[in-house]
């Protein structure tokens, strides 16, 4: 397994999270709304909002799994930042970065993933990641990634209401 690579801006992306003061709240029906939406227009059994902290990813949202986070060197999502646009894995046990990821070869034995970056709307960096997960190996059609994205786009919006300065 390789752990995930830190981005070369990580001090400014994580002061950009912390900003939003949104790790460790509550669950809110906004951010649940677009999980909920993402597995059903995508037919995956799960799905999160994750925003990529320091050494761990946590969920703002989460959709088909009852934990709240996970440790950041196991998490796609942590890859998922690095992309500029979309992170496609259709069969995680063909690709050597996560063959032997302990979510792939143990419960939720994740087999497919697909993950948009999401931004700071303000200053552009990424902060998490809408993502959608399967337990079996798949491809993303045009149509599902116009969905995916569509959520993501949401989603950074959704981000963004959370500064006091920003409410609309």
């Amino acid at each position: 397994m390789n752990p995930p690579p830190i981005p070369t801006n990580e001090l400014e992306r994580l002061q950009a999270l912390w900003h939003l003061n949104l790790l460790d709240t509550k669950p809110e029906e906004r951010f649940d709304k677009i999980t909920k939406l993402a597995t059903e227009k995508l037919n995956v059994p799960i799905s999160t909002i994750s925003l990529i902290d320091k050494n761990r990813e946590w969920y703002k949202s989460c959709q088909g799994l009852d934990i709240k986070q996970q440790p950041r060197n196991i998490s796609f999502c942590a890859h998922a930042i690095l992309s500029t646009d979309i992170l496609i894995i259709e069969d995680t046990l063909q690709d050597p970065r996560f063959a032997d990821n302990p979510q792939v070869v143990n419960w939720p034995y994740v087999r497919f993933y697909a993950g948009i970056p999401l931004r700071d709307l303000n200053s552009g960096l990424v902060i998490g990641v809408l993502c959608v997960k399967d337990t079996k190996p798949r491809q993303l059609s045009k149509d599902d990634y116009q969905k995916l994205f569509d959520l993501a786009v949401q989603a950074e919006k959704e981000l963004q209401k959370s500064l006091p300065d920003r409410q609309s």
